[in-house]
């Protein structure tokens, strides 16, 4: 049979508490391997059991300058050297060439509400997608655009409200807002 942990009052050790390992100071011993103490962050009085410890146990002073960051030491800088003894030059950064803007082809959206701005009549999605691919504006592969473009334009007057592209002129069909 395994010898019991002696448990010190006062310490702080690294107990269990709801499914994490917090740091805890143990105030008083409760009797039968179970104590009473504070975790460290939060000061809220808590029981544990000897299972639920681990660790050696610290002194408050000794956890807390464990934890506390040290002040940060800068290397001396030292100057580059030649191996013939001269001085060496600084070396130059690298510089990366900017990358090229690629040309898009416009949203589905966007051809819509081009096609609609051309339009002089509200438009339904069908007509919308017939006219999107006949100027090339986009392309599709799918078996049902024009569905494709009926949700995409409800999702955008269902999110931005006032401040939508489109709006619903009757059953069906689309305008521009502006």
């Amino acid at each position: 049979m395994e010898a019991k942990r002696k448990i010190e009052i006062g310490k702080v050790y690294s107990t269990k508490v709801g499914g994490s390992w917090l740091p805890v100071r143990i105030d008083k011993s409760l009797g039968h391997g179970r104590y009473e103490g504070a975790p460290l962050p939060s000061g809220k009085t808590i029981k544990v059991s000897t299972d639920a410890v681990k660790g050696d146990g610290q002194t408050l002073e000794q956890w807390t300058a464990a934890r506390t960051p040290r002040p940060a030491q800068e290397p001396e800088p030292t100057k580059p050297t030649r191996t013939d003894g001269g001085e060496a030059k600084p070396r130059a950064k690298a510089v990366r060439p900017a990358k090229e803007k690629k040309d898009r082809k416009p949203s589905a959206l966007d051809a819509a509400a081009t096609v609609l701005a051309e339009a002089k009549a509200p438009l339904t999605a069908k007509e919308m997608v017939e006219r999107m691919l006949a100027k090339g504006l986009w392309q599709t592969g799918g078996k049902t655009p024009a569905a494709t473009i009926y949700a995409a334009i409800i999702r955008e007057i269902a999110a931005k409200g006032a401040d939508a592209r489109f709006r619903k002129a009757e059953r069906g069909k689309f305008t521009l807002a502006k």
